[in-house]
């Protein structure tokens, strides 16, 4: 059995980040506040300012509120509507597949680390796992990275989308910046970025000195005669134990 819990610290650093920005990831797939619209017509947005989400749009409203609550109005936005842009799309199937696909490399992350802290039979397989690991990780990044960096275009650009008359959205707001949902799913992104390539650069160790420590505990588990060791007369002493006969019970007694 081979204990290798001193070469993976990096890798469970790496194991928390990779928690965290999918953590982040997730709560960036829930946010409406992706994109933020700064309107001129208040009759039905009373405060001015809608957010757009990639699923929903909402907005603070005192003549319209959707059913359940209080004074807020939101609709819901279907990859099916013919008016959905193609980022909010591309946000809505991309994001969702970076959650599962980060779902399954933190998955490979904990496995990997029970095996470091809790021994394996064989060397080769670990590294296989961090690599695969750290591939799903940056693969989760890449996902969430496209629909992230195109909205943020369509800020920059200030374009607009053309909503139904029942979103009581303007046809084009004046003015938009980029709102938090954005900006948790670039922090999100990065951690698991730099999570992945610590998985990457996972090296087993190739000590001598740790391979025969290894043999030593090997061979003390399976209750094998321990090698023979020099000693500084050029003799060889073994190293396997005699019993003390001043400690054994007096039987007769």
């Amino acid at each position: 059995m081979t204990y290798l819990a001193h070469t993976a610290h990096a890798q469970l650093g790496a194991l928390w980040l990779a928690c965290v920005g999918w953590t982040l990831t997730a709560m960036a797939l829930g946010l409406v506040q992706w994109r933020v619209w700064l309107v001129s017509d208040r009759e039905a947005i009373s405060s001015g300012v809608a957010w757009v989400g990639i699923w929903r749009t909402c907005f603070h409203s005192h003549t319209v509120v959707s059913h359940g609550l209080r004074i807020m109005y939101c609709k819901h936005i279907s990859l099916t509507e013919a008016f959905t842009p193609p980022e909010i799309g591309a946000g809505q199937v991309l994001m969702l597949l970076s959650v599962l696909v980060g779902l399954c490399g933190n998955a490979g992350g904990v496995y990997a680390m029970r095996n470091i802290y809790f021994g394996i039979e064989k060397n080769y397989p670990i590294r296989l796992v961090f690599i695969i690991t750290g591939t799903l990780c940056l693969l989760a990044a890449v996902m969430s990275l496209v629909p992230l960096l195109w909205n943020i275009s369509s800020v920059v650009n200030n374009q607009t989308i053309r909503f139904p008359p029942e979103f009581k959205m303007p046809e084009a707001p004046y003015s938009q910046d980029v709102g938090y949902g954005i900006v948790v799913g670039l922090v999100g992104t990065v951690l698991m970025v730099v999570s992945g390539i610590i998985f990457c650069t996972y090296r087993l160790p190739e000590s001598s000195q740790t391979r025969t420590w290894v043999s030593l505990r090997e061979q003390v588990h399976h209750n094998r005669p321990l090698p023979s060791v020099g000693n500084s007369w050029g003799g060889l002493t073994s190293t396997e134990g005699k019993d003390n006969r001043a400690f054994e019970p007096h039987e007769c007694l």
